[in-house]
């Protein structure tokens, strides 16, 4: 993978001031039954991922019409977004680093409008090579393939014990658990979050950052029992993954009703909509227990004012804002943060974003 210089968020010369532009830059996803081929092709390239295996992940999204929900949830957050941050005189500009609009595109025609330095909303709260130091190498490439002229780009911080962040879980979650109030017998809740290799973990805060925010979700939600589990894991089963998987965890729970916060993701994606809507309702269905999702936040007003918060601290110097002992997250993350692996992790997000490989040999 090619290498970039780069230690602290901050992609470019530097020798601009102020900001005119936040990008959204997300995974990507397809949005026609055509394209989702294609999509899962370019996604899985050079990871040894068989045709047959990825026809067998097109059927998830063929059966949810054709399309992921995650292209049409950023349209909706960019919406939000307009009018929480009118006054800033920010242009928003949208990229993804999968599926169109790509990365590329959106950094030339940033480039043209003559957008010279912009911040980053990376849909991720948590630190990891996947879940962060990813989105800087597919930004920093996109920046080279535009050559002269590409504008800086800063990445917000990480937003995992952001009160924005955290209240809106909470708020979710409480909703959810009132869809359980006339249930017979005990609740469980799972906070649940992407799977990742072992090896990956233990060389980024990703666990450390989920757990956070898990923990302070159930506090500000007044829950006083919760479980962290993970989905969506893929590659080879021989391998050593992040456990418990949300699966396994269901089908030995003896609750009545299982309440699953999807707090790994910010918004709603095929790992949302097919393995929790899907597979794990299915598995809660089967041992007789009620099966409630709490809503993903990129609506939720909380988040997009947590947004807008973000910006400020780098336009203005606000104060950063964060719950529990941790503290924020500094602007510029450590040199060295997060390494890539070693080897292609065949590692989420995948589509399905796992299931391409999920029972790879």
């Amino acid at each position: 993978m090619e290498q970039h210089n780069y230690s602290d968020g901050a992609l470019g010369s530097g020798d601009v001031d102020g900001y005119d532009a936040l990008i959204l830059v997300s995974f990507g996803a397809p949005e026609r039954a055509e394209d989702v081929m294609p999509f899962l092709r370019k996604v899985t390239d050079g990871r040894g991922v068989p045709e047959e295996r990825l026809a067998a992940v097109a059927e998830h999204y063929y059966q949810a019409g054709g399309a992921s929900p995650l292209n049409e949830r950023c349209r909706q957050l960019l919406a939000a977004l307009e009018g929480e941050l009118a006054g800033l005189a920010l242009r928003l500009y949208w990229g993804n680093r999968n599926w169109a609009p790509l990365l590329p595109a959106t950094i030339a025609q940033m480039r043209n409008d003559g957008v010279q330095r912009a911040l980053a909303l990376v849909t991720s709260a948590y630190g990891g090579y996947s879940s962060c130091r990813q989105y800087l190498d597919d930004i920093a490439t996109a920046r080279a393939a535009v050559g002269p002229g590409a504008p800086v780009i800063d990445k917000l911080r990480l937003f995992y014990n952001h009160p924005g962040w955290v209240g809106a879980w909470a708020d979710s979650l409480g909703k959810a658990l009132a869809l359980c109030g006339d249930v017979q017998g005990p609740v469980e809740i799972l906070f649940s979050a992407h799977s990742i290799p072992q090896p990956m973990a233990n060389t980024s805060p990703y666990v450390q950052h989920v757990t956070e925010t898990a923990a302070l979700t159930a506090g500000l939600a007044g829950a006083q029992t919760w479980r962290l589990v993970w989905q969506s894991r893929s590659g080879s089963p021989s391998a050593p993954w992040l456990g418990p998987d949300i699966g396994e965890v269901i089908a030995t729970s003896q609750a009545a009703a299982i309440v699953v916060a999807p707090i790994g993701f910010v918004c709603d994606n095929m790992e949302i909509v097919h393995d929790l809507d899907v597979e794990a309702a299915a598995l809660a269905e089967k041992k007789g227990a009620r099966f409630v999702r709490a809503r993903s936040v990129s609506g939720h007003p909380l988040f997009v004012s947590m947004v807008r918060e973000l910006v400020q601290e780098r336009l203005d110097g606000t104060a950063p804002k964060s719950l529990g002992a941790q503290g924020p997250w500094p602007d510029h993350c450590p040199e060295g943060h997060c390494p890539a692996p070693k080897a292609p992790p065949g590692a989420g997000p995948l589509p399905s974003q796992a299931a391409a490989q999920r029972s790879a040999p």
